[in-house]
């Protein structure tokens, strides 16, 4: 459940999902996302893309973005969103992606390829680093990036200065991660929950970054125009339970490899998510996410 996004700048050996991207943390040579970059997690990062993609297009419809804008795509990862963005804005428009990982450049570079998209550029660039001079953009897309920066209030900075008078800002990020909850009440997914909050804390970042948002985004000269709780309530047969079933096999799995975890624990998340998919009674709640969408004042 990472997104797209703590794909730029996270801090090192973050445990925690975010994005549609990766939260950074030590995983091989030349590698420091917590979920790697392998094919595996690239395919992961497609699932989840597919399972928001409803949910995001009804929020770029929201905020504006159509034929012509100038998009900056904030973290980009493998680059789903990305190709997205570059349809909809089409050759009159244009999209400049922000990514870290040149693994996943390289992916994204490869989707636009295969769909004749030329109206995209790639930067790969660590977003709590200088970035390149960016201006007069329409609007700029962030999800699940925000929880993972050192500081959310550079990112903000950076993104006001990206964007010109009157342009927009769209944000996903997480408010609440610990409404992740089974029902019947899983405590071992509960536990499961609370050690990636710990952690994530611990490594530098903030899971409910969303909280925070409004106030850095009107300190950075904007105008609040939405902000949205996004939480489902799904059941084993839903398509986004997959969404955060994935993440936990996945996560699970690369903390045993680098032995983080003790085995016993993990077989029993595992175990309490297999028993929820089974009953016909389960359901789960998904951690709330907050859309907000602000204006540029001047």
């Amino acid at each position: 459940m990472r997104r797209d996004a703590a794909r730029a700048a996270a801090p090192r050996r973050s445990r925690a999902p975010g994005s549609g991207g990766a939260a950074r943390a030590a995983g091989g040579p030349g590698d420091d996302y917590l979920l790697g970059t392998r094919d595996d997690e690239i395919e992961r990062l497609g699932l989840q893309h597919r399972v928001w993609r409803p949910q995001v297009l009804a929020c770029w419809r929201r905020a504006g973005i159509t034929r012509g804008s100038r998009v900056l795509d904030v973290g980009a990862g493998p680059g789903y969103a990305t190709v997205d963005l570059a349809e909809i804005v089409g050759p009159a428009g244009r999209v400049v992606a922000l990514e870290r990982s040149a693994r996943f450049v390289a992916v994204a570079r490869e989707a636009c390829a295969r769909r004749g998209l030329s109206n995209v550029e790639f930067h790969e660039t660590d977003l709590m680093a200088e970035l390149p001079d960016l201006r007069g953009f329409d609007a700029a897309w962030c999800r699940w990036v925000a929880a993972f920066v050192s500081s959310p209030g550079q990112l903000v900075a950076a993104v006001a200065a990206a964007l010109r008078p009157g342009g927009v800002a769209v944000f996903h990020e997480y408010a609440h991660y610990e409404s992740w909850r089974l029902a019947p009440r899983g405590p071992a997914l509960e536990s499961f929950v609370d050690a990636v909050v710990r952690s994530w804390r611990e490594s530098g970042g903030e899971p409910n970054v969303g909280l925070e948002l409004p106030r850095l985004l009107h300190a950075a000269g904007f105008r609040l125009r939405r902000v949205a709780p996004l939480v489902f309530v799904v059941r084993p047969k839903d398509f986004m339970w997959q969404w955060p079933a994935v993440f936990i096999e996945i996560h699970l799995r690369r903390e045993l490899e680098e032995g983080r975890v003790e085995k016993a624990w993990a077989d029993s998340v595992l175990r309490e998510l297999r028993e929820a998919e089974a009953s016909p009674s389960s359901f789960m709640i998904t951690p709330l996410v907050l859309e907000i969408v602000a204006r540029k004042v001047g």
